[in-house]
């Protein structure tokens, strides 16, 4: 039974403190090791899921476990910093231990943050402010924007808008939840940006037999971009956009359209903000998911949080605010996180771990497509590059069915958008872990067959 009694006294527990309502079960995370978590009664899952795609190197790594138990880790958590007014003397050396070793090419600078959300919201304020000086044009701050911008009025409050995607997720704070168009759940009640939108393609699966329609679809997406950046009566500061739409159903783009976003963007002066929080740090076979696209000029800011543990984002100079302070509150970020980070770029880069999410996950979707012709009543549409895959089941009903059924087999794994599976694996995925899940995948499509299509 999952959750079990003492999961379910846990949450009862922690229900008369927060709200557990999304809960799935409690976890033992002393006993969790590797690839697997163990939950409060002892239940062992193979974990696909990884706290929402946020465990990178598996539960109790040892080298993270050395890192946390270091003496600069106690030093850092004993005296967290203001880091934007008293930094410590090597913080330089910790960023770039932790973040310049695998920064996006043709970014050199990065501005550390607390999570995914604030992240993409401060990003969203360097692009903002970047409008507004080369709008400027050099000239000095005018008394009216001092005094309007008080008053939350224009010109100091100006109408600017940031460029999002149906079906995109950025994030839950103020700014970033105006670029998230995920889930009405997610904004109801919450007053918003009247920010544009563009659509995103919907491709259809396999690939190759869906050539033609997928290029019209991503043909149709770009040209409604194109209007929006030129027609808005809102002028777009930036535009934000997902490698993945990763909470949005796991939709996909070709590379070509986002080289074309990346024309368009750069043909009208638009920086192009790329969200990776939850595709950064390798899964995607990758270090950056965005690398796949070759694009002929990088992203003018690429976001990341989730498996590397930290977050911000990482910019060209060209953005930094004009006046310090602009961009700023009184963490910018947590160096013990940041030394987590370094630990774990050390053994992503040392044991090939990029190279393996690629090669393991190769090994998966070659499996998981028969599977799918044959259990087709089930699910279809398999997708995806490295171990950051999905499908879709047929209706919403079932995946629900088909989750729950699938940790009872000892497998976690979670939803995304109305009805696909996706898997988040950690990078230290293998072959044999993958084997684990095809033998009981198949069992748990047995039992659905056997309950709704009995022969």
């Amino acid at each position: 039974e999952i959750p079990g009694p003492q999961s379910k006294a846990a949450l009862a527990r922690l229900g008369q403190l927060q709200d557990t309502r999304a809960a799935v079960f409690a976890g033992d995370y002393q006993k969790s090791v590797g690839n697997y978590i163990v939950d409060a009664d002892g239940n062992q899952l193979l974990d696909l899921y990884c706290q929402i795609a946020s465990v990178p190197i598996g539960y109790n790594n040892a080298a993270l476990l050395k890192a946390a138990s270091s003496p600069e880790m106690a030093a850092t958590l004993a005296n967290r910093p203001a880091l934007g007014v008293y930094p410590p003397a090597d913080w330089a050396a910790t960023l770039e231990k932790a973040y310049m070793r695998v920064r996006p090419k043709g970014l050199d600078m990065v501005f550390t943050t607390a999570h995914g959300s604030d992240a993409n919201e401060l990003a969203y304020k360097a692009a903002l402010m970047h409008y507004a000086r080369a709008k400027r044009g050099g000239a000095e701050v005018s008394a009216q924007e001092v005094t309007s911008v008080m008053a939350n009025a224009p010109p100091g409050a100006p109408d600017v808008a940031i460029l999002s995607f149906a079906g995109g997720f950025h994030g839950r704070t103020f700014g970033a939840l105006s670029t998230t168009r995920s889930k009405a759940i997610h904004k109801l009640d919450i007053p918003a940006f009247r920010w544009p939108s563009a659509p995103f393609p919907q491709l259809r699966y396999p690939l190759d037999k869906h050539e033609a329609e997928n290029s019209a679809e991503e043909q149709r997406c770009v040209a409604a971009a194109e209007r929006i950046l030129d027609e808005s009566a809102v002028p777009v500061a930036a535009v934000v956009v997902e490698p993945v739409q990763s909470e949005g159903g796991d939709r996909h783009a070709s590379p070509w359209f986002f080289q074309e976003l990346r024309r368009l963007t750069r043909q009208r002066g638009v920086l192009l903000i790329v969200d990776e929080v939850q595709t950064g740090c390798g899964a995607t076979g990758t270090f950056w998911a965005h690398e796949q696209w070759a694009l002929d000029t990088p992203p003018d800011m690429v976001t990341f949080s989730k498996k590397m543990q930290t977050a911000g984002f990482y910019h060209t100079r060209a953005v930094v605010p004009d006046q310090p302070g602009r961009n700023f509150n009184t963490w910018l970020g947590d160096p013990s996180r940041a030394l987590l980070t370094g630990a774990i770029v050390d053994e992503v880069l040392a044991r090939g771990l990029v190279e393996q999410a690629r090669d393991t996950g190769a090994y998966l979707k070659r499996h998981l497509q028969p599977l799918a012709i044959r259990y087709f009543r089930v699910f279809n549409s398999v997708r995806g590059e490295g171990t950051f895959l999905a499908f879709d089941c047929t209706s919403a009903e079932l995946r629900a069915e088909l989750l729950q059924l699938m940790r009872l087999e000892g497998v976690n794994m979670g939803g995304s958008g109305d009805v696909a599976v996706r898997f988040r694996p950690m990078l230290t995925l293998t072959k044999a872990h993958v084997n684990v899940f095809l033998t009981r995948f198949e069992s748990v499509l047995n039992k659905l067959y056997q309950k709704h299509w009995p022969r």
